[in-house]
């Protein structure tokens, strides 16, 4: 077989390779992303439903998912080390962060063993830090503070 015996070259053909080569690379590429992107959720998700009991008022409630425990009633004792008057005084209407009108959670830092969730609360400027356990989704005081940058939403 000699160079002039070769076979017509089918244009279509290769356009569609090339155009499926392209899709999946990009593909991987969005579900990289995505991936990265979404890898805090389930904490994330966790502080958020922390701060949406603050904000209804439901002290009772938000103890519960920062103990992860919604029958935290049946069973004080095994909470000593931080029980709910407590925990009221830190996060109810006399603490802190006072009473939440509104929250948001503006991003998060992965660490070995959990999650560093930072949230701005009634739009003050000096956002509060939570500190959620991978392993069983309980919330407690951060150790250290994180900062967001102006893209945080993008590379986050």
């Amino acid at each position: 077989m000699t160079l002039m015996d070769a076979g017509q070259v089918d244009e279509a053909r290769e356009r569609r390779r090339r155009n499926l080569i392209r899709g999946i690379v990009v593909l991987a590429i969005v579900l990289g992303w995505l991936g990265y992107h979404l890898r805090n959720y389930p904490e994330r998700r966790a502080g958020d439903r922390f701060f949406s009991a603050l904000q209804k008022q439901d002290y009772e409630s938000a103890f519960g998912i920062w103990l992860n425990d919604s029958d935290w009633k049946q069973h004080p004792q095994k909470y000593t080390t931080y029980p709910y008057n407590d925990f009221y005084r830190d996060w109810g209407p006399g603490g802190e962060w006072g009473l939440v009108k509104q929250h948001e959670v503006n991003c998060s830092y992965a660490t070995d063993s959990g999650v560093i969730v930072q949230v701005i609360v009634n739009q003050r400027t000096q956002p509060a830090h939570l500190y959620v356990l991978k392993s069983d989704k309980t919330l407690s005081f951060s150790p250290t503070e994180i900062q967001c940058g102006n893209m945080a939403w993008l590379i986050e």
